[in-house]
């Protein structure tokens, strides 16, 4: 199974905000420049406020849950998952099965500043962690064209019914914390719609049930 968390609320600081009193504050806390830090609303809101889709935005802590769910998952350890980060800024993270996200927020901030300073993690060897320009669109071509979104107006099916259809598929999930996708043809043109209720959930609550179908669909549970 192919995860990808789409128009996930992760980016640096937009140069807009830099000289924001906020984002000033939190960047000479840090020792950074402010076009090198993450965009986090628990510590930049008062910045935020004339941002373009602001409250979709800022929520690196949505791709941290998401990614400690996947990569510490049976799927993952087996060879039989991978996951995609896919931002609202279209840019998209690759990220190796092997991975072992750091499970401190903070550290976790800090590695993806330095993947997006660097374009990889770590910067020498077998990259752990890379970050390149690409749209949700060739993302999913790339991927092989077809998916299945997990969304509260999909088809309700049972979860063992759930691991068989999304276990060798693309599975496409909302990495942003309020609204709906900008990309609407994500839905339209999906090959199925799976809902697990009709209450949204965090993406990490729909990432650890889709996870935990696909592995007993795998003989894994």
């Amino acid at each position: 199974m192919i995860l990808v968390l789409a128009e996930s609320a992760l980016e640096l600081v937009p140069r807009e905000i830099w000289s924001h009193p906020a984002v000033v504050a939190d960047a000479r806390r840090r020792g950074k420049k402010p076009g090198e830090i993450l965009l986090d609303r628990s510590r930049h809101h008062p910045a935020m406020a004339g941002l373009w889709d602001s409250r979709r935005r800022g929520r690196p802590d949505i791709v941290h849950q998401a990614l400690l769910v996947f990569q510490y998952s049976l799927l993952a350890a087996r060879g039989l998952g991978r996951m995609y980060i896919h931002t609202l800024g279209d840019y998209v993270i690759s990220v190796d099965p092997s991975t072992r996200v750091p499970k401190n927020y903070n550290n976790f901030v800090s590695l993806v500043e330095q993947l997006f300073a660097a374009g990889r993690v770590p910067p020498e060897g077998r990259p752990l962690m890379e970050i390149r320009r690409q749209g949700l669109r060739d993302l999913l071509t790339e991927l092989g064209g077809r998916w299945v979104v997990m969304h509260e107006a999909g088809s309700r099916i049972p979860l063992v019914q759930l691991g068989k259809e999304v276990l060798d598929s693309v599975v496409v999930i909302g990495g942003f914390p309020h609204g709906d996708f900008n990309n609407k043809w994500v839905l339209e043109e999906a090959a199925a719609r799976y809902s697990l209720g009709e209450v949204a959930m965090d993406a990490a609550q729909v990432a650890c049930r889709v996870v935990a179908a696909a592995e007993a669909a795998a003989g894994l549970l």
